[in-house]
Parts: C-alpha cells; sequence; structure tokens
C-alpha cells in the first residue's frame, strides 16, 4: 500500500485529510503520466458518486488535468462500474471514479482506472505518488490549444444500463425484488434496469441529499432490507453500497445472503451449466469457511488472495477465470465487466432463480457458514503499520489458534482504507469465538 494510494484509490475525509489540492494534483500528475503512454492529447472519464464534496473534487481532478492538456469527460453521477465500462467503450485514455464506496458521507475518495477499466497497476500508482508528494516531475504549462476541454456525457447511465441489461436472456416478470440503494450511485440506475428487465421493483433508500449515503441503509445496514423482504412476501432483496460496486441479497425470509454465498450459488449453477471456466473462483482470505466445504464438496477449486478486490480481479486475469469476489459483495464477472458491479451481481443472480424456478433460500442452502466473528479497532497509521511484529500480539493470537484446536482459523490485519485494524475469528462456538477475538483487540486497543 502506499503513501497517498490505498487498496482502493486515496481516500480520506473530504476537505482536510483529501483536500482540493490533492486532488488537483493527483489530476496533473495523472495527465502528465497519461501523457507518456498516449498518442495526441489524452482523454480522461470522470464519474462520481452522490457525496456532497464529490462535485468539489470533480472540479478541482478536472481542472488538474485540464491544466496539463489531458481532455476530460464528465459522466456524472453513476456507479463505479460504470465509470470502468464507459472508459473502453468511449475510448478514453484512462478514468477517475470520486468515491468513498461503503464509507460515511464525511469521507470520498479517487480510484484511477486505466483504458480498459481495469484499476491502476500499483507501478504506476507509485509514479504518479512520486509526482504528486515527491515533485518527482515538473508539471508542464500548456497554453492556447493545448489546453484540455472538457465534454459531458449526459446518457452515461442509459449507456451502462444497457449493458447490463445484455448480460442476461430472461425476462424477470413474476419476480418481486426491493432494491436498497444505500441514497448512492445506484439511484440512478437500479429502478430503470430492473423494471425494463420485467421485475416488480420496489426501491428504498434513493433519494441521495449529498449527506444520507449509505446512513442506515444498503449493504452495510441491511436490517430494513431484510424487514421489509419478509413482510411484503417478496421473492428477494437487493442490497447494494455508495457506488454500487458491491451487492448483498436477502431471500425470501428475511435471511441475508452475503457476497460469499451468492458467489457459491453463481459458482454452482455455472458447473452444472458448463460455464465455470477451470472449475475454479477465486476468493480472498477473508471468505468463509463454509465456502471451502461448499467448493471441496461440488469439485470447485478455489484460489485465495489477500483482501481487495483488486488482488481478486488480478488473478482472474492472470488465470482466466470467470468469478470471484469478496464477502463483502464485491463480486466479479470478469466475462461482462473489469470490476465488481453489484447490479449485474443482482442481475446474474435473479438470473437463476428464473431459470431454475427455485427460491433463492433454496439455492444459497448449497453453502452453510461457519460462525464468524469481527472485531474493528480504531488505530493509528503507526500501530497499523508495526502491531503484527509486536511480541504480545503475537502471542494472544497463537493462544487463540490453539485453543481452536484445527476448527477454525483467526485472521488478524490492518484496513486498506480506513485507519482500523480488523480481528476476525472463525469457529464452531460462537459465543467462545466472541470473547477469543475480543481479546485479541484489547491486546491491539493497549498498543
Amino acid at each position: 500500500m502506499g503513501r497517498l494510494f490505498g487498496t482502493d484509490g486515496a481516500r480520506g475525509i473530504a476537505n482536510t485529510e483529501l483536500t482540493n489540492e490533492t486532488a488537483m494534483n493527483i489530476g496533473r500528475a495523472a495527465a502528465l503520466v497519461l501523457a507518456k503512454h498516449s498518442t495526441g492529447k489524452p482523454k480522461v472519464l470522470i464519474g462520481m458518486d452522490t457525496r456532497i464534496s464529490s462535485e468539489m473534487l470533480e472540479a478541482a481532478l478536472t481542472a488538474g488535468l485540464c491544466s496539463v492538456g489531458c481532455d476530460v469527460v464528465l459522466a456524472g453521477v453513476i456507479p463505479t462500474p460504470a465509470t470502468a465500462y464507459l472508459i473502453g467503450k468511449l475510448g478514453c485514455n484512462a478514468g477517475i471514479m470520486i468515491s468513498a464506496s461503503h464509507n460515511p458521507c464525511e469521507y470520498n475518495g479517487i480510484k484511477l482506472f486505466d483504458s480498459q477499466g481495469y484499476k491502476l497497476p500499483d507501478e504506476i500508482e507509485n509514479e504518479i505518488e512520486a509526482i504528486v508528494l515527491d515533485g518527482a516531475e515538473e508539471y508542464p504549462t500548456p497554453v492556447r490549444g493545448d489546453l484540455g476541454r472538457i465534454t459531458r456525457l449526459d446518457d452515461a447511465k442509459n449507456i451502462y444500463i444497457e449493458h447490463v441489461k445484455s448480460t442476461t436472456d430472461v425476462d424477470f416478470k413474476g419476480l418481486k425484488v426491493a432494491l436498497d440503494c444505500a441514497n448512492g450511485s445506484s439511484s440512478v440506475t437500479a429502478e430503470k434496469l430492473f423494471t425494463e428487465l420485467g421485475a416488480e421493483c420496489t426501491l428504498m433508500s434513493y433519494e441521495p441529499d449529498g449527506v444520507n449515503i449509505n446512513e442506515n441503509c444498503g449493504s452495510t445496514h441491511i436490517e430494513n432490507l431484510a424487514l421489509y423482504v419478509k413482510e411484503h412476501d417478496c421473492d428477494l432483496g437487493l442490497a447494494f453500497d455508495g457506488d454500487a460496486d458491491r451487492c448483498l441479497a436477502v431471500d425470501e425470509n428475511g435471511n441475508v445472503i452475503d457476497g460469499d454465498m451468492v458467489i457459491a450459488v453463481v459458482a454452482k449453477y455455472f458447473k452444472d451449466t458448463g460455464r465455470l471456466k477451470k472449475d475454479t473462483a477465486v476468493m480472498t482470505v477473508m471468505s468463509n469457511l463454509g465456502f471451502f466445504k461448499f467448493a471441496e464438496k461440488n469439485g470447485i477449486n478455489v484460489l485465495k488472495t489477500k483482501v481487495g478486490d483488486r488482488y481478486v480481479l488480478e488473478e482472474m486475469k492472470k488465470g482466466g477465470h470467470c468469478i470471484g469476489g469478496e464477502q463483502s459483495g464485491h463480486i466479479i464477472f470478469l466475462d461482462y465487466a473489469s470490476t465488481g458491479d453489484g447490479q449485474l451481481s443482482g442481475v446474474q443472480l435473479m438470473t437463476i432463480l428464473k431459470k431454475t424456478g427455485k427460491k433463492l433460500s433454496e439455492l444459497a442452502a448449497v453453502m452453510q457458514k461457519f460462525p464468524q466473528v469481527m472485531e474493528n479497532v480504531k488505530t493509528t497509521n503507526e500501530v497499523k503499520a508495526t502491531f503484527a511484529d509486536n511480541a504480545k500480539v503475537k502471542e494472544v493470537i497463537a493462544q487463540v489458534e490453539s485453543e481452536l484446536h484445527g476448527d477454525g482459523r483467526v485472521l488478524v490485519r490492518a484496513s486498506g482504507t480506513e485507519p482500523l485494524i480488523r480481528v476476525m475469528i472463525e469457529g464452531m462456538n460462537e459465543e467462545m469465538i466472541s470473547e477469543q477475538a475480543k481479546r485479541i483487540a484489547d491486546t491491539i486497543r493497549a498498543l
């Protein structure tokens, strides 16, 4: 993880940690790096989520890009996967999504994508960091016609909707779905997408006001959706996050179907229908033990990566795999998208419901989750960088691993996007693993 870019771009509290000056300089540096790898004037597409700070950062990024001679296409409020898709569709050299994903409204972020809609590789991000933070290169100052131009893409959301619709060959007539848009990017696309596919839709949290994004709604607060689905006899619910690159589901009984379980449903269906490339799914070390047992039982290979959808994507591209993702709901269908796409995931899940005629609870029963508890420890960057080598932390982790007797696991890792250390334990006894997670977390808090 770099000094400016984490596992999911540059992120911080808008206007204090992620300032206009920083955004402008990221734009200038990105334009400078792009110019080295482009013939003619580079063109960059910018999308954003519904945060009040997104327009401010869009203006700063745009000014930085244009001042170094880069043309800019403004797509407005769209999902992150729409930004990634439109880059290639429009022949842009790169793209930028302004979003802090599932974080509260005071945060914002800047994600950079290459010309194919993939997140920039670490070496390119490091090059941009060196220019922004170290002044490794001077910015050119073009004048007259060499300055960048700004255009607006008013039809961005509709182009994306048509793309997602093209990934299914069935209509959803007869399916009743509740959609929680997290007051984020999917607020501008979800109703049109799922209605045009034939579903009966009810929308929740779809009226963004700039500050209510992810506020007690969406994939990080799924309780209200679960209750609504059960009380209103829906076939399922889908919950997206602020930039709609995640999707969690709710079955007809109000039970939450997390990313691991959605991938299990998809992977089994793909294998049964001969579509699971190399009979493999790509997951992270945070995936539930139940997924690995499901995969073993069904003859599905599992490749494990570090936490972060960028690492899942790298492994998928390297091995030519078609499905992968995270428990959090980042699910990548590489045949259709270059990044996690919550609405695409929902469309694929509903396609399986329609084609099999089964209820979601029945499909999801292929995987039995192990109890899993998580403790998030707020901390400093210094502790994040050093806790893993601390003798007391090592000792308590070793004690807990011994107590599990091989019937569980411990994972302690620093968040790539927030000032947190995450303590995760899985095991057969939820009361015991809750106590164990607290013990490890308290040891870290005392550092």
